[in-house]
């Protein structure tokens, strides 16, 4: 089955905390993540504009990081059909010259009013804000989605976050609807440990 893709425009990968969460479900394979070199140079420069503590070697490993993790992600060719987009904001035609030649099926940005929906239909592109995106992943498998947060918050360190303050996190990082809705979907981490537990208790029984 085909996993559909997402470009990740640079907003969203600048929160640490919220690339983390977008990174994790594209690792469960929930869905294929795409960017560009141009898209991730954007995110170094606002991270260190961001985050003026850390070091530019850190933050290029990340994004180091992030190319190795994903292989398939980094879209390329894009350059000669930049010119032909035209956008209320020519800054950013580089995204969906990007997503057209990736097939991405959407682009996720903080700025959806800067992607107008009459140039992306077209090319059957649709924009989502990372509200709506996560809130569509936990809708479709809210199971998987769960488990990536947990996950999430466990390899936390300095501090090391709970659940509900990693969601609250994400909340101040423009997915308050998301952060909500994940926890009230907590229970269904307990279910699964719960279900887990008594088919390794039937196993060791031997039964």
């Amino acid at each position: 089955m085909t996993r559909f893709s997402a470009m990740l425009d640079a907003c969203v990968l600048v929160p640490v905390t919220l690339a983390d969460t977008l990174l994790r479900l594209a690792e469960a394979s929930l869905y294929r993540p795409l960017w560009s070199a141009r898209i991730i140079t954007e995110t170094v420069r606002a991270i260190e504009e961001v985050h003026p503590h850390l070091s530019t070697d850190d933050i290029q490993n990340r994004a180091d990081a992030m190319d190795t993790a994903f292989g398939d992600a980094s879209v390329t060719g894009w350059e000669a059909l930049e010119h032909a987009i035209s956008l209320p904001d020519p800054d950013d035609c580089h995204v969906v010259a990007a997503a057209i030649i990736g097939r991405a099926d959407l682009i996720v940005t903080s700025n959806v009013k800067d992607y107008p929906p009459d140039v992306l239909a077209p090319y059957h592109i649709e924009v989502q804000t990372p509200d709506v995106f996560l809130l569509n992943q936990l809708d479709l498998a809210p199971l998987a989605v769960m488990s990536a947060l947990s996950r999430q918050a466990r390899s936390s360190h300095k501090p090391q976050l709970t659940l509900d303050t990693l969601l609250d996190r994400l909340a101040t990082c423009g997915t308050p609807d998301f952060a909500r809705a994940a926890k009230t979907q907590k229970w269904r981490l307990a279910a699964e440990h719960q279900s887990s537990h008594i088919l390794s208790s039937r196993h060791h029984d031997g039964l």
